[in-house]
């Protein structure tokens, strides 16, 4: 590291920092006591408003910040997630940039924007994405939900379900309390106090239309941390299946998330998955043909077979 970057860089520990030792400066950037001692005088010179006591360590006057540098709450959290992005799906050398850049910023953050910032980063969480670009319709509504979690604001808009409710419907409008968005295998889900349900509910954003902001507004529960969020396991029905021997390896890179144990053997490869309702995995059981046999429940081997002839009548 060249002296102009150190003598940046220890301004910016000074900021994040209320006092820092000549000798730990010294120790995080491989440098002497004596070079430490000469970029604070540097420093000082160039007016820099750093304060030193003996035995104690420099700290930075009250209110000083880098002049150049003045981040609106938006732009923060802009870079922040960025930077959680980038450390999450890079390589090791990327992370330690991404963890770098992000100390840089905050530090140059004034009180009132970090914590402004800290809340508004607690709404939002990335999870390892899978390889499926997202559509201009979850995008939209991942802008609109966005927004009504900035203002405080309720929601409302169609949702479409993969799989009917006890009506028969797919259909329904829902006014809800966005809460947190969360990225899951490469598709956003939004974590929400549901007023038709009066429960918290997940919804995808790519089965949303017509969704609007409502000047109705929400308080977020104090305690609530999309981070720390992890929501009620309701999948109670067990289903078991066998695939061929030759596609275990496959079935395992899948990664399914109903998955919940696997066996392999010489007869195959056995998959126990756990789902609210057997039409959950109809379209994944039957996207293996001929290469999986369902073990239990009948139930779902009749439903199963049904599809098929159903299938064969259409060819």
């Amino acid at each position: 590291m060249n002296k102009t970057d150190r003598l940046l860089a220890i301004v910016l520990e000074l900021q994040g920092r209320r006092v820092v030792r000549a000798e730990d400066l010294a120790a995080q950037f491989e440098t002497s006591v004596r070079t430490i001692y000469r970029d604070i005088q540097a420093l000082s010179e160039a007016g820099v408003p750093i304060a030193g006591t003996p035995g104690t360590g420099y700290s930075l006057m009250e209110g000083y910040f880098l002049p150049p540098i003045r981040f609106t709450i938006e732009e923060a959290v802009t870079l922040l997630i960025g930077m959680d992005f980038v450390e999450q799906r890079f390589d090791d050398a990327y992370r330690d940039r991404a963890i770098g850049a992000r100390k840089k910023i905050e530090v140059t953050l004034s009180d009132s924007v970090r914590r402004e910032t800290s809340r508004i980063r607690k709404s939002l969480r990335l999870l390892p994405p899978g390889k499926r670009p997202a559509s201009s319709n979850e995008r939209e509504n991942l802008d609109k939900i966005r927004r009504a979690l900035l203002d405080g604001r309720k929601i409302r808009f169609h949702y479409s379900k993969g799989i009917p409710d006890s009506t028969g419907s797919r259909h329904s409008e829902r006014t809800v309390a966005p809460y947190g968005l969360v990225l899951v295998e490469g598709s956003w889900m939004l974590v929400a106090r549901c007023d038709l349900r009066q429960d918290i509910r997940h919804f995808r954003l790519s089965r949303m239309a017509e969704l609007i902001e409502l000047d109705e507004r929400f308080e977020l529960p104090e305690h609530f941390d999309i981070g720390e969020y992890t929501p009620v396991d309701d999948r109670q029905l067990r289903v078991c299946l066998r695939f061929n021997p030759d596609l275990a390896a496959k079935v395992k890179e899948t990664n399914y998330h109903f998955v919940e144990d696997m066996k392999e053997h010489p007869e195959g490869l056995d998959v126990v998955l756990r789902v609210r309702q057997p039409d959950e995995l109809l379209t994944w059981v039957l996207g293996w043909g001929a290469d999986v046999l369902v073990l239990e429940p009948e139930s779902f081997r009749d439903r199963i077979r049904e599809e098929a002839q159903k299938m064969l009548n259409r060819y």
